[in-house]
């Protein structure tokens, strides 16, 4: 049974041209913008092609997501300023690999300060537009440098 997963969806719309997230192919997959910015420069790694988890990765396969996902977090945080970035890899909603690499400030409120990222309301943030976080998105892609190939 092949199991079809957010994920899955939507790295079918990167290869098609048509997911308004895309910031860069990266060699192990996509970086992308959070559908819901919770934090200002919230992105995700998705793999290409998708596995269920890391350690479905190879060893060459799993380093190299590992490094893309670094790099987009040296990216993330050069643009944004940010404190220090988190990363996450769950996999426990969507069953796919996915990377969440969030910006974390200085100027947080105390209460979300020194908690993880999901204690914030993610329904309530803002959610990704191509023109208001167009900026945004072109200076990480920018930022990248060389870590990104032409889409």
């Amino acid at each position: 049974m092949i199991m079809t997963t957010a994920i899955h969806r939507r790295v079918d719309a990167l290869r098609a041209g048509s997911d308004p997230t895309f910031i860069a192919r990266l060699t192990s997959g996509w970086a992308v913008m959070g559908e819901r910015q919770v934090l200002p420069g919230y992105c995700l790694l998705l793999p290409d092609p998708v596995v269920p988890t890391l350690n479905a990765l190879a060893v060459a396969e799993r380093t190299q997501f590992l490094a893309d996902m670094a790099a987009l977090g040296d990216a993330v945080q050069r643009v944004t300023r940010a404190l220090r970035i988190n990363y996450a890899i769950l996999g426990n909603q969507e069953p796919a690999l996915h990377a969440h690499v969030i910006p974390r400030f200085h100027d947080e409120p105390e209460k979300y300060a020194t908690t993880h990222p999901w204690a914030y309301d993610w329904d309530a943030a803002i959610a990704f537009d191509p023109e208001q976080h167009r900026e945004l998105r072109n200076r990480i892609h920018a930022a990248l440098g060389a870590s990104a190939t032409p889409y």
